[in-house]
């Protein structure tokens, strides 16, 4: 079986993650499904990391989607299709809940399940010439909704519908107007462009990260807040990181944040 995930931990706290299958556009087999989703977890409880970034392998594609060599046994019947969601959502939910920033960097196709994952990333990239699309009306299928979530938090009800119901593929200035990426970036030079970005998060307080992240995903459910998670919004005057900051900017220079 062919296709696998693979990660690298670069100086600063930042991994890079991927998805390893370029002789199929980078489409994700079970096995690699499930790796990307235990790697995601394992990432989640390692409070060393300051940034996460996702790829795809090679300049043609970030990611085409589910391997349609697995379709008869994955999505044959209805009762086929749940079994893989439980699988693929997993995956997508393990992306989504990482406490660390997760940005997708992305050259070539990006569609279906590909863009999806991506969507599950709080930044995305793109390289100039990058495409993107979910052309499911051609196979026939529906996408659930766990799937189309990040799709409608990140471009709308509106957008979602064209790019579902037209079914086609589009470019990366597409993309940035409506929100899909958000940064649009020469193919020359792609990678060392990304990882500039990357820097600068990786540079800012972690645990600061790491709240607004959680705050963000919070407020998008509309529930009202409780007093304790309200609170949680003064808790970084308590931490060691505040004070390094606060003293850094009395004194004119970089600050050196610890995580802690």
């Amino acid at each position: 079986m062919t296709g696998r995930i693979l990660h690298e931990r670069l100086d600063g706290g930042i991994v890079r993650v991927v998805i390893d299958n370029p002789q199929r556009r980078n489409a994700m087999n079970n096995a690699m499904w499930d790796a990307l989703g235990a790697l995601m977890r394992e990432f989640d409880a390692d409070e060393s990391l300051r940034c996460i970034v996702v790829t795809g392998a090679g300049e043609e594609a970030f990611g085409a989607g589910a391997d349609i060599s697995e379709f008869e046994e994955n999505r044959s019947t209805a009762q086929k299709a749940m079994r893989f969601a439980e699988r693929t959502h997993a995956t997508l939910r393990a992306i989504k809940d990482c406490r660390h920033p997760i940005v997708a960097s992305i050259r070539g196709l990006c569609v279906g399940g590909g863009l999806e994952m991506a969507l599950c990333a709080d930044l995305r990239i793109a390289a100039e010439g990058a495409r993107f699309g979910i052309p499911v009306k051609r196979l026939g299928l529906v996408v659930a909704y766990e799937e189309m979530q990040g799709l409608v938090e990140t471009v709308g009800k509106a957008n979602t519908l064209r790019i579902l119901l037209e079914g086609d593929i589009f470019g990366a200035e597409e993309a940035l107007r409506m929100g899909l990426v958000n940064h649009l970036l020469p193919a020359e030079g792609f990678e060392d462009s990304v990882m500039e970005r990357v820097r600068l998060i990786a540079e800012g307080a972690p645990l600061v990260a790491r709240w607004h992240k959680t705050f963000a995903n919070r407020l998008m459910d509309g529930a009202p807040l409780t007093d304790e998670e309200r609170a949680q919004s003064y808790a970084c005057f308590d931490t060691e990181d505040f004070r390094i900051g606060y003293r850094a900017f009395l004194e004119k220079r970089k600050p050196d944040f610890t995580g802690t």
